[in-house]
């Protein structure tokens, strides 16, 4: 490597590594040179390398040097703590109980609701019907169709293919942010989900399932690292996202049942969830109590929306 300017003139001085006047102590690494070059080179200071055995060395001419020493030092202090170092590993949670609850009672409720059960002496209770998220009932105002759509599934199949993918997203979510805020993050990713997606459908569109509120936990966990590692080397951060926007196209797109502006928007909502949770102020955002305030809030929702859908 060699710059523009003459190199032939014989008045040239080595740079040491250790920015201080006399010997080289140290040899220069090729990021050192990458980067002490571009700022001499900026300055429009003259410089050339060389290799010396194994090592290279960055010269200037005996002229140069002094102001090169000056740049490449106020370099070095401005830079002194950049790249910044990885954030700090959050401890994983130990939820797999909790999460497993879920899934039992997703299970459970999945059987319920293919059986015509009488609540509170009320008439045979058709849950498909009362559900699921008809985008004419939700425009007239019944909102509790964005929630109730969630826990509801057309066969095993359809539940099975949510629990297995989602089981593992949730799962992660779960063990870092804690059991409570992240099934509450999900549930509210699924809604906005369905309420996007009943804003842009014809009236006669209905749909049912999780499938909404599990691509919200895709977008929740790639936001959430993209941000997390938004500090660290810029080749390191897009991969969570690269990964999301992967597995959205093999797994949002299927036949003509599958509802794909449900699971786009799904993932849209835990994308900007991700971002808001991200800058909430405060550190104790995923503290026990939170965990329980949240946990409990987003089963009293759905509770609510079965409520007002089972007695509207």
């Amino acid at each position: 490597m060699k710059s523009a300017h003459d190199i032939d003139r014989p008045d040239w001085v080595v740079i040491p590594a250790q920015l201080k006047d006399g010997l080289t102590v140290r040899p220069l690494n090729k990021r050192q040179l990458k980067n002490w070059s571009l700022v001499l080179q900026a300055r429009r200071i003259p410089w050339r390398s060389e290799k010396k055995g194994e090592d290279v060395q960055l010269l200037v001419p005996v002229d140069y040097f002094q102001e090169a020493l000056t740049e490449l030092n106020s370099y070095e202090q401005e830079n002194r703590n950049w790249p910044p170092p990885p954030p700090v590993s959050t401890p994983l949670k130990d939820n797999y109980a909790v999460t497993l609850w879920v899934i039992i009672t997703l299970l459970v409720f999945h059987h319920l609701s293919y059986h015509q059960l009488q609540l509170f002496g009320s008439q045979h209770i058709d849950w498909l019907t009362l559900g699921n998220a008809d985008v004419s009932h939700i425009r007239d105002g019944q909102w509790w169709r964005t929630i109730t759509a969630l826990t509801l599934h057309s066969g095993p199949l359809h539940l099975l293919s949510n629990l297995t993918f989602g089981g593992f997203l949730v799962l992660r979510l779960c063990r870092i942010l804690g059991s409570g805020v992240a099934f509450f993050l999900v549930l509210i990713a699924g809604t906005l989900g369905n309420i996007l997606n009943a804003l842009l459908q014809s009236p006669s569109h209905r749909s049912i399932g999780a499938s909404t509120a599990v691509f919200g936990a895709l977008g929740l966990l790639a936001l959430y690292n993209l941000l997390r590692y938004r500090s660290s080397l810029w080749h390191r951060w897009p991969l969570p996202l690269a990964a999301a926007l992967g597995l959205l196209a093999m797994f949002g797109v299927g036949d003509e049942n599958t509802d794909i502006g449900a699971h786009l928007f799904g993932f849209i909502s835990g994308a900007i969830l991700a971002v808001v949770f991200t800058l909430l102020p405060g550190d104790n955002k995923t503290s026990n109590r939170n965990n329980l305030l949240s946990g409990t809030l987003a089963l009293v929702l759905i509770m609510i929306a079965w409520w007002l859908a089972i007695t509207s």
